[in-house]
Parts: structure tokens; C-alpha cells; sequence
């Protein structure tokens, strides 16, 4: 029997980003362009850049190693992967990750796809079968590659990176609330079509549309949970770029009868925009992100704080919801982990990245061996008889 009343919610988060990055400083240069229209325009200075021996399984499964442990593997009873940088059309990139990270046999898998926002709509799914599951748990990893097209208006917002999370009825981390605000529409904002290896955008439009569906997400949310702006003491969003959840935070202010400043939203913002900063933009993990960057650049305790998580994913479907930061959430943080990470990366030259950037991999069939980079414990090893072959990369 299900029982409603139950907590359940983020247990525990983490993530990964490739050992390389570009500057935004090195690309302007490149470009032609003022380093300000990037550092200040998009809020953004660096962005991850993967090797050709990296990709969102190797990404998802590193992002999950420093949660798990041999009881809390063997509890778990179904991992969702959410992405938008499928590897395969029939075939779950999570299957990969289930056999690297040696997860049970018993385990349920899936792959899940709607733009930015297949994660929430996973998290959500996740709690039902909590609540009737109470002591298993479900592996969350969201993991994405945002790639867009050498010297177009996109490509100075790419990045990669996985976010791990581990859900569980009575949470350490977020309990997550009922009820929450969906909105659902069929445009074209943002798809990237089979055949194509880089994303097509209609940038301005994409960013009115992800405001627009905040407005809509929102009241329905407001008028389901009763609950009011001040209800909440912490607030998150979708990060295409920080700049535009720093707008997301002045409409939502601006909805509700407050003349917001934007100096004020920009301090009140920077601990959770700080790591997609230098990560760069990772689609569908680019929210989860925002909320482990938020709970370890916070100073102050937000124990019992509430957050109002806004997801958008365009095509379109958006979903506003709220959760509880559970007490004593420190203790479960990875922040030691994540800040050794970000300062162990190694800056690319220009020649560098496009050099990651124009490799191909075979589509014939031929067997074919990855050049070996820095990478974290998993690698892409190999291309044999169209099979993705991985291997643990031994310390």
C-alpha cells in the first residue's frame, strides 16, 4: 500500500565534468569578439569541453561512483537516465552505466528524453514508486553534451556534465513537495533532427518561451499548493545559460507584484549559478547542478529552508515545484570532491578544442581504438563491429 504521506526525495547529488575546458577569454580572442559580450552577456567564463574518449555514459557513471557504496547499490531498484545526447536508438545508454557502476541484475532501466527537462520529469515518476517501494532507491543521472556549431551565436554556451542522484523515502538531502505546476506545448524552439550532430536553436525565441512558460508553471503551481512567493527562501532554475535564470528569477519576482533589482538577483543568485559558470551549459543536469552548487556555496544553514525549482525543457514542457533542504544536508555533501575537480582541469588552446570538436567517430563498423586523455575512473575505449566498448580505468 502506498503511503502518501511519506517523505521521499534527493538523498544524495553529484557531479562530474570532463578534465578539459575552454575560456571564454581564449574563444573571443578567436572570434573577434569583446571577452565582455561572454563574461558579462551569457554570465558565463568557461565551458567543460569533453575528449573523444568521454561522453554522457562515462560522465554518468563518474558522477555516481562517490555516492555508492555496497548497501546502498544493492537497494537500488532502478536507475533513469536522462538525456538529450543519446548514444543509440534502441539501445539505454543506462544499460552502460548499469554494468559499469555493477549495479543488480533486478534493476529497472530506462533512458528518458524531453529536451532540459526529461530529469524532473524522472524525479517525479521516482517519488510514486518510493512511496510504494520505501526501502529501495533510485539512481537519477542526468547527463548531457551541449554542443552547437564552430563560430555560430550558440557555441560560446556549450558544456558537458552529469549530475548523480540518489533517491529515498525520508531523504538527507531535499525532500521533495506535492503538488507542482506542468505546462505542455508543441513548438520549435530548440531540436537537433537524427542526422545532425549539433543542436538548432532560435535563441531569442527559446529564451521568451522559457520565460513565458515560468509565468504559466508558476500560477499553476500557486494555485495548487497555495503557497506564495514568500513561501520560499530559496529559488532555482533551468541554466541554458546564468544570465537567463538570472531573468527567470527577475520575471518571477516581477509576476508577483515586486520591483525586483538586478544587482540585488545577481548577488542572490551567484551560489547557485557558481559552477555552471565554469561547466558550462549541461541540458537536462543543468537544474541539479544549480541546486548542489546552491546547498555548497550557500554560507548560511538552509536547513527547512524551501527551494522553487523551475525546469524548462524546450519543444516544449516546463514544471515548477518545490522541496525541503533536509536538516543536517552538510553531512551528505560532496563539496571536497567536486571543488578538487574543477581545480585539477586543464585549460585548452583554441587549436585544441576544435581539434576535440572536429573528431568523428567511425560509422563503418571498423574496429577502432580511443587515443587515452585524462579522464576520471571510466573511459571509451574502443569502437568494434558498431559496439561501444568501456573500460575502468585503473588508478
Amino acid at each position: 500500500m502506498t503511503d502518501t504521506t511519506l517523505p521521499v526525495g534527493i538523498d544524495q547529488a553529484c557531479f562530474y565534468t570532463p578534465h578539459y575546458y575552454l575560456d571564454l577569454q581564449t574563444l573571443a580572442q578567436a572570434r573577434g569578439v569583446d571577452v565582455n559580450k561572454y563574461y558579462h552577456g551569457l554570465g558565463q567564463g568557461q565551458m567543460a569541453v569533453p575528449a573523444p574518449d568521454e561522453g554522457v555514459v562515462t560522465l554518468a557513471a563518474n558522477a555516481a561512483v562517490p555516492m555508492l557504496n555496497e548497501e546502498n547499490t544493492a537497494n537500488i531498484g532502478m536507475l533513469l537516465f536522462a538525456t538529450e545526447s543519446g548514444i543509440d536508438q534502441s539501445k539505454s545508454a543506462g544499460i552502460f552505466v548499469h554494468h559499469l557502476l555493477k549495479l543488480p541484475s533486478s534493476c529497472r532501466v530506462l533512458e528518458l528524453k524531453q529536451a532540459c527537462y526529461s530529469a524532473t520529469g524522472g524525479l517525479q515518476l521516482a517519488l510514486d514508486y518510493l512511496r510504494s517501494n520505501p526501502n529501495k532507491k533510485v539512481l537519477l543521472i542526468a547527463s548531457d553534451i551541449a554542443r552547437y556549431g564552430l563560430n555560430t551565436t550558440g557555441e560560446s554556451s556549450q558544456g558537458a556534465g552529469a549530475v548523480a542522484m540518489l533517491l529515498s523515502a525520508k531523504p538527507r538531502l531535499v525532500e521533495i513537495e506535492p503538488p507542482s505546476g506542468i505546462h505542455t506545448e508543441d513548438v520549435m524552439d530548440f531540436w537537433r533532427p537524427n542526422y545532425r550532430e549539433e543542436a538548432l536553436v532560435e535563441g531569442r525565441y527559446s529564451c521568451d518561451l522559457y520565460l513565458k512558460c515560468l509565468a504559466k508553471t508558476w500560477q499553476l503551481y500557486h494555485e495548487a499548493s497555495k503557497r506564495n512567493l514568500d513561501d520560499h527562501q530559496q529559488f532555482l532554475y533551468h541554466i541554458p545559460f546564468p544570465r537567463l535564470a538570472e531573468k527567470g528569477h527577475h520575471k518571477l519576482l516581477h509576476i508577483n507584484g515586486q520591483k525586483p533589482c538586478k544587482e540585488a538577483i545577481h548577488l542572490q543568485m551567484q551560489p547557485s549559478l557558481a559552477y555552471s559558470k565554469t561547466i558550462g551549459n549541461c541540458y537536462t543536469a543543468s537544474l541539479y547542478l544549480g541546486l548542489i552548487s546552491l546547498l555548497e556555496n550557500k554560507s548560511e544553514d538552509l536547513s527547512h529552508q524551501r527551494i522553487g525549482f523551475y525546469s524548462y525543457g524546450s519543444g516544449a514542457v516546463a514544471e515548477y515545484f518545490s522541496g525541503r533542504i533536509v536538516e543536517n544536508y552538510q553531512s551528505v555533501l560532496h563539496k571536497d570532491y567536486h571543488q578538487n575537480l574543477l581545480e585539477s582541469r586543464k585549460a585548452l588552446t583554441q587549436h585544441e578544442y576544435e581539434d576535440f570538436y572536429h573528431f568523428r567517430y567511425p560509422t563503418d563498423g571498423s574496429r577502432f581504438i580511443f587515443p587515452r586523455h585524462q579522464t576520471g575512473k571510466f573511459r571509451l575505449a574502443m569502437l568494434d563491429q558498431h559496439k561501444r566498448i568501456y573500460e575502468t580505468v585503473q588508478s
